[in-house]
Order: C-alpha cells, then structure tokens, then sequence
C-alpha cells in the first residue's frame, strides 16, 4: 500500500455523492393533464418525465399489453431463418442450437427447444465449456459440436455476430448457419443464411436480448405455421428470466415481455422452475429484484463455474425427483461461487486501494493469477459501483492467458473504447455497459495504460462523480397504501426504467438503530409528528452523520401477517441541508 511522507497508509480516494433532485414537472399547461394520467400527482410526474406524449402511451406503460408487441418479421432477415428453419423441420434434418452458459443463453435454448419439440423436431443442444472452450463459436466448441452432433443446420444463440472464420469454417464443412443475437457487431458480419441481430440495422428492436429475439422467432414460426394447441404465452416465464438476468433496458417491448413474463413465473408448471423458488425463498408476486438476485444468479452459478447444462436440464425436467436435486446443486454452487467472488473481490480491492487515484484515474484495470474468470463480470460490477469507474477484471492462467469482463458506468461505451485498445486484445466484443475480453498477461500494463487514456478522453469530471439521483421529494404524511398501489404501476423495475429514489427532508432517528446480521440497520424514524420504521441494507459499515438528516429511500410492498405494509429502503444518508 502508498504510504505519505510520514510513513502513514494512504487509501484509494472515493469522492463524496452529489444529491440531484430531478426539476418538478409542469403539471398544469402541458400536453396531458396529470388528473388524466393517475390518482398521484407524484407519480404523474414520474410518468411525464418519461416523455408521454398522450394519454393512451401512458395507459400502455402502466397496462402492458401483449397485443402491442411487434410484427416479429420486422427483424432483420427473419424471413430467411424461418424458412430455413421449416424446411429443416420437414426434412428431418440434424438441427443442433448451440447456446451461451449463462441465463440468457440457457433460456433462450429452452425455449426454442420446446417450440421446435411442438413441431416434432429432435434438436439437439449444445452448451459450450466455459474453462475450456470460452465464449460463444469458439473453434474448440466447434469443432467439439461439429464431431458431436455433425449438424445440418446449427442455430447459433446469444452469439454468432463476430464469429466470421468459425461459421466460415461451418459452411466448409456443408453447414447452414443461422445466428440469433444481440451483441454489437465489431466490424464484417459472418456469410450465413440469416443473422436475425436487432443491432445489424435499424429494426426498432435494439434492446431485444436473446431469449427475446428467440421469443420473437417462435412467434414468426406460430404465425407461417399455426400450432392450435401450443401456448407460446406460457413461455415467457423464460422469456422474463433471460431479460431480467441480461440486464437489458425494461422500456418497449422488453417492460411487456417481463411484466405477463413474471405472471408466468409466478403459476408457472415449470417443475424445475418451482423447485428452483423454493431453495431461493421466492414468492408470488414476482418482482425483477427476485429474478436478479435469487433466480437469476442460482441459474448462472452452474455455468460460472463448470457448466451449464445443469440449468438447462432444470428448465426442461417434468421429473419431480431430478428437479429437486438439480435445484439443490445450483443452490449449493451459488453458495460456492459466492465464496470464490468473495475472495477475489477482497484481492481485487486490495490491488486497488495500492494503485488508485480517484483525481487521476477515471477507469480501473485489476488482474491476478488464478482468479476465476466465471464470476469477474460479478467482481468487476462491485468495483465500479464501488469507484464509480469503468472496471475491467482479468484473471490469468499458469500459462498468461488471461480472460476478463468489464462493466462500464454512464458515458462510456465498453465496446468503442475497447476497440480503441485492440491492438493489445486478443479478442474483445459484448455491449455498451457490459463486454468480455482475453489478452496475454505481458501486454497488461501496455492495455491497462490504454484503457484509462480512452476513459479519461470520453469521460467528463461531472460523470466520474458519483451521484445520488433524486426523482421526487416525498414527505413521511403522503407515503400511504394509495400511494403504493399507483407506485407499483410503474413496476417492473431494473435497467431502463429505475425504481424511484425519493428524497425526505429533516428526519431524525427516534432512538438508536438495531442492527441485523451483523450489516443491516433498522431505524425508527421521523419527520414532524409522522413516524415510520425503514431499514438500512448493508449500512452498517457507512458512518452515520449529524442529525437531522436527509434520506434517500425507495418504498416497497411488504406483507405482514396477511397486511400489505409499505417499507422504506434507506439507500443515503446526508446531514440536513437547507432547500
């Protein structure tokens, strides 16, 4: 660790938060009347800020309908791929769907399996090996598929876009290919039949993941040849999953998909599925939170560390008995790969606390030797959330070949600034905030360098301070169960459509806090003569200021003893500033 000049540690600087409270909508005057829109005016106002023009968009954002989705053949070559795809059907021919290891790819093979099964297809499935194959059409994963299955059509998921010389190497060996995807192209698209990626023009469909773009080619097929007894509605208990766990933006057609998705999953038949729930502790109703961070991550632990296969025998199992077991595993390798990220995360920070400057530095790059490269997106994540920075984590093997994922903060697009450091990458792609990486250990400080040189030139000084961003100042008298139910209108909540952060103002703790498991704080707080219970996720560790305070708090449904209550999620602290 850096010391100063008297010999004391110095530790990496993070900046204090700025409060943002969001300017008050105009309310009287505007295109739409806020008594037109909803029975809160505070809601109202979070509805107007999202650019309605009219009254009936906002009744679509707040009753998404399935009737609203889009012509599935407004995809780019989707004509192609669904005429490719019956004629394999009709023709008996080897159909492998070759997937990703983590929830998205895995649901998406789930549900385009199913969907091909209605049609009396056999396809088989194939999930590359994370350790030893990598990402996607890899060659070792192809050659591994192509001697295993020996397809006749191979439909990549969740992969395919850069894969130029592996489906190049396919069609050589009398393979069609079709790829379903939705990462970035970096350059040249592979020659195949049909590449069915939202992001290859302008479809209007951009943020589509996976299993959504396999939700959309399955509507195609239903809608050339109609299946009277198949309810691909049902289905989108898969479709939810995949969305939610890829962290992809909750607007359009993706807030339709994982609103009726998470009614699917809530009476789902889906034995593997309620199994899974139940070692997870969730219930009805399904909010996105339990999808990210009960379901979600239980269903990515098999291919984190080994390989996913077990997640997808859990989705397609109609055996009570192996579904149990299956969801056991995944519960017993969540809890592992908990530990590993834990430990790395700790190395990780310890690296950083030595190297950091918050006034210099405007990304972080972190490796280590033996670090394991299925759960660094998670590390990566924490660190930038931590720092505020662009995070890049790359572990590396005995050998120096090192395999990394990065996450990215507001302002940066990982895949243009990893193109501007290709040069010491041995392949790179992904998204706008999230992308993976492999590179020699020799060239790490040389990309390293690189990368904090590209961020320091994108990022301003503004956006490389952490913010607290505020929707609406909310005193304790107007939080009530009215409230709650037109907040809950707004649901579901994640990436792309934020649950809202309010600000309360002179709140003072009517006695000490309790703490719980050793982290958590609950408080008995108030502001005038109104008092309400809130509770501190993990806020043991931060230093509480002078009172009164300001809080930044989000609200909840909580049910208690058959009652619907409203909670209070503390998420700041601050000392009381004036207005």
């Amino acid at each position: 660790m850096r010391s100063d000049v008297e010999g004391n540690p110095i530790r990496a600087q993070r900046r204090q938060s700025r409060w943002i409270i969001a300017p008050p909508e105009e309310l009287n005057g505007g295109m739409i009347s806020w008594r037109k829109i909803c029975g809160s005016e505070c809601v109202a106002r979070l509805l107007l800020r999202k650019g309605f023009r009219c009254v009936d968009d906002v009744n679509a954002f707040l009753q998404p309908r399935l009737s609203a989705l889009s012509d599935p053949f407004l995809l780019p070559e989707m004509h192609a791929a669904v005429s490719r795809i019956l004629v394999a059907l009709d023709r008996r021919e080897r159909i492998v769907l070759f997937g990703d290891y983590d929830v998205d790819g895995v649901t998406s093979l789930a549900l385009l399996a199913e969907v091909l099964h209605a049609y009396r297809g056999s396809p088989e499935l194939f999930l590359p090996l994370r350790m030893e194959e990598g990402y996607g059409l890899s060659p070792e994963s192809v050659d591994r598929c192509f001697s295993q299955h020996r397809p006749q059509l191979l439909i990549a998921v969740d992969c395919g876009t850069s894969s130029v010389d592996e489906i190049a190497s396919l069609r050589k060996r009398g393979v069609d290919v079709i790829v379903l995807d939705h990462h970035e192209p970096k350059s040249a698209l592979p020659d195949c039949l049909a590449i069915v990626n939202p992001r290859t023009e302008d479809s209007g469909s951009e943020y589509l993941c996976s299993v959504g773009i396999v939700f959309k080619l399955c509507h195609a097929l239903l809608k050339t040849r109609p299946l009277p007894e198949f309810d691909l509605k049902s289905k989108l208990d898969l479709v939810a999953l995949g969305t939610v766990a890829d962290i992809v933006p909750l607007r359009g057609e993706n807030r339709v998909l994982v609103q009726r998705g998470a009614l699917e999953i809530a009476r789902t038949s889906r034995i593997g599925l309620r199994k899974l729930m139940q070692v997870a502790g969730v219930r009805p109703p399904i909010l996105p939170e339990d999808i990210g961070y009960r379901l979600g991550p239980r269903l990515n632990a098999a291919g984190r560390l080994s390989t996913a296969e077990k997640s997808l025998r859990l989705l397609l199992t109609n055996d009570e008995a192996e579904a149990m077991t299956l969801a056991a595993e995944l519960d017993g390798q969540n809890r592992e790969r908990q530990e590993v990220e834990k430990q790395i995360f700790e190395a990780a920070i310890e690296k950083i606390e030595d190297q950091f400057d918050a006034a210099r530095d405007a990304a972080i790059v972190v490796g280590g030797r033996g670090w394991h490269p299925g759960v660094l997106g998670i590390v990566a994540s924490r660190i930038a959330r931590r720092y505020h920075r662009p995070t890049i984590v790359i572990g590396f093997d005995e050998n120096g070949i090192g395999k990394g994922s990065g996450r990215s903060i507001e302002g940066l697009n990982l895949v243009e600034a990893l193109s501007c450091c290709a040069e010491r990458l041995d392949k790179f792609g992904g998204h706008e905030m999230a992308a993976g990486l492999a590179l020699h250990e020799e060239n790490l400080d040389h990309f390293a360098k690189g990368f904090r040189e590209v961020a320091r030139r994108i990022l301003s000084e503004e956006a490389l301070q952490p913010c607290v961003r505020l929707d609406h100042e909310l005193a304790f008298a107007e939080i009530d169960i009215e409230f709650l139910r037109w907040h809950e209108m707004l649901q579901p909540f994640g990436n792309g459509n934020p649950q809202p952060l309010f600000l309360a103002r002179d709140v003072e703790p009517v006695a000490p806090p309790r703490v719980v498991n050793d982290k958590h704080l609950i408080f008995r707080l108030r502001q005038g003569d109104r008092h309400r219970r809130a509770v501190y996720f993990d806020g043991l560790p931060n230093q509480l200021p002078p009172t009164p305070w300001d809080i930044a708090f989000r609200i909840r449904a909580d049910d208690y003893e058959g009652e619907t209550l409203v909670a209070m999620h503390i998420e700041a602290v601050r000392t009381a500033e004036p207005i």
